[in-house]
């Protein structure tokens, strides 16, 4: 099979693994004990909160760990919800069920909340943000990089207007600038070659945030729970990886994500491209077939991984709402660091052919 759904999750990565390994083998400690397991396992969190830490030119006491980015989320926009009951939300119409969810719960819970729309490339206004704040107003949220289309946000000046800012950075992270100003940031693990069910929120010294769990007072009261040591190694080290040259790798999958919609809007004239066509992940290609539906696609495909849309959306896409395009024909193709040439290559053939196919049966008589 070929793989072109790094959106959704990517593969772990064998240097993240090794760096686990011993952590799920021999080093099983909690990390709250003061034995010898306890303190090497403590170290070995401490080492991977520092490696979090430095992806953000952060202190490592500002990092809280989590199960992953949908916590990390929930804990971001409850925990500040909480220290300002009733109070006003702002929050994309893009955003991640992670968040747009959580918000619109919130809402139904007694806060207020604003909804921002997007352009067609999927972009937020500044001046909307600026036009959307109340005096009320504790907490804006807005994605750097849109999980389905891929557009990059432009979220050091959304940061310069908002009064707190969360950015849900887990599609960003490695593939764009890291999100400037921003004073409450999620990641996760799965999405950067790391591993499942390890994330992380990035919390600014001075911000108050509320806990959700309560129980043992670990990550400094904020996150109750023993800890994961293997997955937050692992989450560790796949964050220090991304650390090494990231613009040659950057280069590297925007040059085959421009092979991959050169060789198919050269096979399917009337081929759209969604996104922005210059802020957008250089691993993203999110396209609209003329005349099929994708989910009809699919079955003629079994040997490439692609998506017709998010992977935590259960229902049509509000991505493709909120920009004005037919979800149903949609396809997306994430590429990812260890995709090659020659599954790009493939994949643009697989495609066509099944385009083709589909063609043909709805062309023929019955």
């Amino acid at each position: 099979m070929i793989y072109l759904d790094n959106h959704a999750t990517t593969s772990l990565d064998p240097r993240v693994l090794d760096a686990m390994l011993p952590f799920l083998r021999h080093e099983f400690g909690n990390p709250a004990s003061r034995h010898a397991w306890g303190r090497r396992a403590a170290e070995a969190v401490d080492g991977a909160r520092a490696q979090v830490a430095a992806l953000f030119g952060a202190e490592p006491d500002e990092i809280v760990f989590t199960s992953g980015a949908t916590e990390a989320n929930n804990l971001a926009l409850r925990g500040t919800a909480l220290r300002h009951p009733g109070g006003h939300l702002i929050v994309s119409a893009i955003e991640h069920p992670a968040v747009l969810d959580t918000a619109r719960a919130l809402a139904a819970e007694g806060w207020s909340l604003t909804e921002l729309t997007v352009d067609p490339r999927g972009c937020v206004a500044p001046d909307d943000l600026r036009a959307a704040l109340r005096p009320d107003t504790f907490l804006v949220s807005i994605m750097a990089a849109n999980n389905e289309i891929g557009t990059i946000q432009p979220v050091a000046e959304l940061a310069a207007i908002a009064p707190l800012l969360h950015t849900d950075a887990s599609q960003a992270l490695g593939k764009t600038a890291l999100p400037a100003g921003a004073q409450l940031i999620s990641l996760t693990g799965h999405k950067i070659h790391g591993p499942i069910g390890a994330g992380a929120l990035y919390v600014k010294r001075g911000t108050d945030l509320a806990p959700l769990q309560h129980g043992g007072g670990q990550e400094g009261g904020r996150r109750a729970g023993t800890l994961n040591t293997p997955g937050i190694v692992g989450l560790g080290a796949a964050c220090a990886l991304l650390a090494a040259d990231p613009a040659a790798e950057c280069a590297r999958m925007a040059a085959l994500r421009d092979r991959l919609q050169a060789q198919l809007e050269a096979a399917i004239p009337g081929l759209q491209v969604n996104g922005d066509p210059d802020a957008r992940l250089p691993g993203n290609l999110h396209v609209c077939l003329p005349g099929v539906a994708s989910a009809d696609l699919l079955p003629l495909m079994p040997d490439l991984a692609v998506s017709t849309g998010a992977a935590c959306h259960a229902d049509a896409s509000p991505v493709m709402a909120a920009i004005g395009a037919d979800g149903t024909r949609a396809l997306r193709f994430g590429i990812g660091r260890f995709t090659t040439e020659q599954e790009v290559d493939e994949g643009a053939r697989i495609v066509t052919n099944a385009f083709e196919t589909l063609k043909t049966q709805r062309a023929a008589p019955s």
